[in-house]
């Protein structure tokens, strides 16, 4: 029996599009079901200024298919010689509708990031003047912090320091993946948010792990025990307007995920909102999806929900989703739930 979901046209609050023929590829994957997207600035060169920030956007537009309507909403990457009079014009513009916090070397192409957090606190209270949200890559990167407790660490020594010093600094904690962080959210009462990707809602470390390295399933912030994953589809579905979508989605090519030392990130714009809706459907949360994908995300970033709507259908038969998403730089695999996905959202 068909059931199906209406909801309004989904944003996703962390996205990497990459550039050239990475971008090329990827864009209208998102494109097809996103009316905007929260794009990380993590390029090489990352984008730092307002200007390098207008180029890429105009990157971006020129790469969408004909007939595809999307909106990237740009960011720029903090480092310790980020200008505030240059964050404030950009987000005067229009422009730019986040500053992105990478603690060097935390990530993919992080090592521009932030090493002494004193030299980023006028960037800090001029954001918290202006409302300029700050979106959190939540971990720290000292070698002697197991990587499992790298969130939660980086909570109680970044992350609750720099907001109790900066007050009105609106937050938002990126690809949370932790029960500590989930609660943190949960326990404050104003101007901090979380997103949550939906390969944090799927996975746990086990799935890396076990039975031989799984490649496409390494992430990073890197998914954690079972309890975790829990508290997180917990929060997801909870209706919290404090959660919303931020897929995370990282294209990288197979012989970078397939390698020695591959690239964290899974690639998951292709198939999101079907996986959401059978999360969802599992929790008993379908009358929730809207708000977790289409209007918490919004409300936060001060924003319009979509006016035009996304219809899911529930058939008999499992959607069959591409394997590989063909670039000019190479195959990249598409995020696999390892479970039969019956809801379709067209496209």
């Amino acid at each position: 029996m068909t059931q199906t979901l209406t909801i309004p046209r989904p944003d996703d609050w962390h996205l990497h599009l990459r550039d050239g023929a990475m971008l090329q590829a990827v864009l209208p994957e998102t494109a097809r079901h996103f009316g905007r997207a929260i794009i990380m600035p993590n390029l090489v060169p990352p984008v730092v200024t307002g200007d390098q920030a207008a180029a890429y956007r105009d990157r971006i537009l020129a790469a969408l298919p004909e007939g595809m309507a999307f909106e990237p909403l740009m960011t720029l990457y903090l480092t310790e010689d980020t200008d505030p009079e240059d964050v404030a014009a950009a987000h005067a513009s229009g422009l730019v509708k986040a500053v992105k916090l990478y603690p060097a070397g935390a990530t993919t192409n992080s090592a521009s990031g932030v090493r002494d957090f004193n030299k980023v606190r006028p960037v800090l209270e001029k954001m918290a003047e202006i409302g300029l949200p700050l979106c959190t890559h939540g971990e720290v990167t000292d070698h002697d912090i197991d990587i499992f407790d790298r969130e939660a660490v980086f909570i109680d020594r970044v992350l609750d320091p720099i907001r109790k010093a900066t007050p009105g600094l609106r937050v938002v904690m990126e690809h949370i993946t932790t029960k500590n962080a989930a609660e943190y959210v949960a326990s404050q009462d104003k101007d901090l948010g979380a997103t949550i990707t939906t390969h944090h809602l799927i996975i746990n470390r086990n799935h890396i792990l076990v039975g031989g390295i799984k490649p496409h399933y390494y992430c990073l912030p890197v998914a954690k025990r079972e309890e975790h994953r829990l508290a997180l589809r917990a929060a997801a579905t909870s209706g919290d307007k404090r959660y919303f979508l931020g897929t995370d989605s990282a294209p990288h090519t197979d012989p970078n995920k397939e390698s020695a030392c591959g690239c964290a990130g899974c690639f998951t714009a292709t198939n999101t909102m079907s996986l959401l809706a059978h999360v969802f459907e599992e929790e008993g949360a379908l009358d929730k999806l809207a708000g977790f994908a289409s209007e918490h995300g919004p409300a936060f970033y001060r924003l319009p929900v979509n006016g035009e709507s996304l219809t899911l259908t529930k058939g008999d038969a499992p959607v069959q989703f591409p394997e590989k998403i063909e670039s000019g730089d190479g195959p990249v695999t598409v995020f696999d739930p390892g479970f039969p996905v019956y809801w379709n959202a067209g496209g």
